[in-house]
């Protein structure tokens, strides 16, 4: 066959509707810690977060390239503006939540990556509380992909029997939660939920019992510690559901630890670390 034979067979497969490769994909979830471009004490800020400097937003975003994931599932995030200082324009499209609120829930999508946005998903009657942002990733066998930040204050089953109004609402969470994933479950397909749980799901947790009622979720972060600042339970998780259990890659969970170390970093940078993993998504 002579090499015009095969460049023409290429072209009319490219041509062909459906025909597409498979995708592989690295996921992260980072809560980026109060990021704002505004005075501590502006409204909705609390007076002593650390006002980060033009060092501050240049290490993140050199952080942000070395990280190089696909999607980032963006946590406390003030402002488009803010969001920017970190993932550039020509990089990255970004996305958030409409909540009137500092701490918004957002998506950075890799640009050239087709997808589709969703409405909000209100995860709380509580004003305070932050929304979910769901999008649809436009790969030839599409990805449902929800970013959330879940109540604080209720991170262990010590402090559901302590009870509270922090754990009363976090656990009316599981409900919209499970409400999603019951669609989802419905379409077919894969989906991810991702994010800061503010939960360390660890030895049967009540609340991610909930969710696996609805549906089967794999948890990539299950039986791994963080090594962030320090050994820590994970409250950053990503939970695969759907034909997406089988694409999550098996040892692909990652965290991305900062280079500096001592005292005031965590509060410069973040208290987090990116967590990542990879998924291979099927050609149909």
């Amino acid at each position: 066959m002579t090499f015009r034979a095969v460049w023409i067979i290429g072209l009319v497969l490219l041509l062909v509707p459906g025909w597409a490769w498979a995708a592989d994909l690295k996921l992260a979830t980072w809560n980026l810690s109060w990021l704002t471009i505004r005075a501590p004490g502006s409204p909705g800020l609390p007076a002593d977060i650390h006002a980060r400097t033009d060092d501050d937003f240049d290490r993140l975003r050199g952080y942000a390239l070395e990280l190089d994931a696909d999607v980032v599932a963006l946590q406390e995030v003030d402002s488009y503006a803010a969001a920017r200082r970190v993932f550039s324009a020509d990089r990255y499209v970004l996305h958030l939540t409409h909540d009137r609120l500092s701490q918004k829930v957002g998506v950075a999508i890799r640009r050239g990556l087709r997808h589709d946005v969703h409405p909000d998903v209100p995860l709380s009657a509580d004003p305070r509380t932050r929304s979910g942002l769901d999008v649809t990733l436009a790969l030839a066998t599409p990805l449902r992909i929800l970013a959330v930040h879940l109540k604080q204050g209720c991170r262990d089953q010590r402090g559901d029997r302590k009870g509270g109004r922090d754990c009363a609402i976090f656990h009316a969470q599981a409900d919209p939660l499970a409400a999603w994933i019951a669609e989802r479950q419905a379409e077919g397909g894969g989906f991810v939920i991702l994010g800061d749980f503010n939960r360390w799901m660890d030895r049967r947790d009540p609340f991610l019992a909930a969710l696996r009622q609805v549906s089967p979720l794999v948890r990539a972060t299950e039986g791994y510690a963080s090594r962030c600042w320090r050994d820590e339970a994970f409250i950053d998780h990503i939970l695969a559901g759907g034909a997406a259990r089988g694409w999550l890659l098996p040892d692909s969970l990652s965290v991305f630890r900062y280079r500096e170390e001592g005292a005031g970093w965590s509060g410069r940078l973040s208290d987090h670390c990116p967590v990542s993993a990879r998924f291979r998504v099927p050609a149909p």
